[in-house]
């Protein structure tokens, strides 16, 4: 596993979005200029630190993790992949950071991934599910779950 840049600068309130795919630059602005559209019912600014550097292409799922785990205040990392970019809704992947080491134990490590580690999410959906981790509203599992019964598998809303 190769060593990535270190995430530097970001705001705890921001959410976290990493650029993997370098192949579409329009296919990237898109992406950016969603989430930076003000989210929610009370329409809230948006906050976002945006990785966007190439020695992260190609990064998988274990390098961008590995990268972001001196985060403490990180639930939640949004990837900007090959799929995001070619996708009409630009899903992003949406993965958490919590380890089965963090867990109180294996049953309470399973319930949270019981629908898997990482799900997609619309670039509107980023939002919701990064401010209701980072204050344990709601749990990762939900949203996956939420995902899983989507017939295309993305994240969309509550």
């Amino acid at each position: 596993m190769r060593a990535l840049p270190a995430v530097t600068g970001r705001d705890e309130f921001d959410v976290l979005v990493v650029r993997t795919d370098y192949d579409d630059d329009q296919a990237w602005r898109d992406v950016t200029a969603a989430l930076l559209e003000p989210w929610g019912d009370r329409q809230y600014e948006a906050h976002v630190h945006f990785i966007d550097d190439p020695a992260w292409t190609g990064a998988t799922v274990d390098e961008a993790l590995n990268a972001v785990r001196a985060d403490e205040n990180l639930a939640v990392v949004f990837l900007a992949d090959r799929r995001t970019m070619q996708a009409e809704s630009h899903a992003l992947l949406a993965v958490t950071t919590l380890t089965r080491e963090e867990c109180v134990d294996e049953q309470d490590y399973e319930q949270l991934t019981e629908f898997g580690r990482e799900f997609r999410t619309v670039p509107a959906g980023v939002h919701d599910v990064h401010a209701n981790l980072s204050i344990g509203n709601l749990a990762f599992e939900e949203y996956a779950a939420r995902a899983h019964d989507d017939p295309e598998g993305i994240y969309r809303s509550f």
